[in-house]
């Protein structure tokens, strides 16, 4: 019988296996992932940004994790010796109408503490970024890049070394609660009892939490793809660090940026299409059942008809070289077609509500026998530890 068993490995179940771990090492604590290794999803196929916190509603879910989340993760990475560089960011208004945005989202980053943060003029972006078009901008001190992969395989290590067991190979296919315990049942046919479940699968969080409540799981996620382009090497000096645009407030989406990888090399992207596939992180990757499920859920309808133009154009962007590089020449206007080559994709678990509202924050369900993480994407990584130390503060309520 275990204390604990976690579904999922990416940043998200690891962290929360680690902050439960920490707190309470005499929890026999399981921590169950399908795949062969950590961080094989979301966390393995994220653009690698530590976030500072700039974008999300004061006293939210998400401002509130980011912001402490951001401190938690340096300190754990000065502490495991994890590389990463607070190289800082530009946010850039590139016509009139993005400078009120621009300016609202400044005051929004002052009132989550970001009072380092600096509004600049098209000079001062010059000097930060000399080949970028801009009116005016925010220059983000904060923000970094880092390998979340790294991170993942370290918290694993740290978990592991103060006893936390992991198993791979292992997908949940059911949960059965008895009255004082529940049994989780992988594909294998492997049956593990346990006091508590926590559910940290991402892109299949609302089939778990089904599995653990099905009468009352009012959400669903809904895949969106982000595909990449990376910059030829001769081209890397056209980008110094992090450049962003002014993002869409109705949509929760940053827009295509350029990042520098803490690896060496820069990015360009993503775009943000609907994917015909939870994992579909080729443009062909279709799954029949997946995709018929999300057309039948009322809420992505409604979201489908609210802002079908924005995802025509995201769609074009995903086929038009042409259009993604002219996305790009916003902010740098030397950047051509033939300076890109095609790079990676990652596909964001997108929680979208009955009523077609895409929740903006994270959201997190509990019931008798679990914990349910049923809204986890972008800041989630940089937040990893700050939302296990919230699940943890529940779980050991609980137990």
């Amino acid at each position: 019988m275990y204390d604990i068993t976690i579904i999922g490995g990416g940043i998200v179940g690891l962290a929360t296996a680690l902050r439960i771990k920490e707190q309470k090492p005499s929890l026999k604590i399981l921590l169950l992932e399908k795949e062969n290794a950590v961080a094989k999803h979301q966390t393995g196929h994220n653009s690698g940004v530590i976030h500072s916190g700039l974008y999300y509603k004061p006293g939210s879910l998400k401002a509130t994790n980011c912001i402490r989340g951001y401190q938690m993760l340096l300190d754990f990475c000065n502490r495991e010796n994890v590389p990463y560089d607070l190289c800082g960011k530009i946010v850039v208004a590139t016509n009139e109408e993005q400078r009120p945005l621009l300016r609202n989202l400044f005051e929004r980053g002052i009132q989550n503490g970001l009072l380092e943060n600096k509004m600049i003029s098209a000079a001062e972006i010059k000097q930060i970024e000399p080949h970028v078009n801009g009116l005016e901008g925010i220059w983000v001190p904060y923000t970094g890049i880092i390998d979340y992969k790294t991170v993942s395989e370290k918290y694993a290590e740290c978990f592991q070394k103060l006893g936390g067991e992991i198993r791979f190979g292992e997908k949940v296919t059911d949960i059965k609660n008895r009255n004082t315990h529940s049994e989780v049942i992988s594909e294998s046919g492997r049956l593990f009892e346990t006091k508590l479940v926590v559910n940290c699968a991402g892109l299949y969080s609302d089939k778990v939490a089904q599995l653990t409540q099905p009468e009352n799981i009012k959400v669903r996620i809904i895949p969106f793809r982000g595909e990449y382009y990376k910059i030829r090497p001769e081209k890397h000096h056209l980008v110094k660090n992090l450049i962003y645009p002014v993002p869409d407030p109705n949509f929760p989406f940053l827009g295509v940026h350029f990042t520098r990888m803490i690896e060496g090399g820069v990015e360009a992207g993503p775009n943000a299409v609907f994917a015909f596939k939870r994992e579909g992180y080729k443009k062909t990757d279709i799954n029949v059942p997946e995709l018929l499920e999300a057309l039948a859920w009322p809420g992505f309808r409604k979201v489908a008809a609210r802002y079908w133009k924005t995802g025509m154009g995201e769609y074009y962007r995903s086929f038009s070289k042409a259009a993604f590089t002219k996305a790009l020449q916003e902010l740098i206007p030397e950047i051509q077609s033939d300076d890109l080559i095609p790079g990676g994709s990652g596909v964001r678990a997108q929680a979208c509500d009955y009523d077609g509202g895409l929740l903006d924050d994270f959201s997190i369900i509990e019931n008798k026998g679990a914990i349910n993480v049923c809204n986890a994407p972008s800041p989630a990584a940089t937040s990893s530890l700050s939302i296990g130390q919230t699940v943890s503060e529940r779980v050991l309520a609980r137990i």
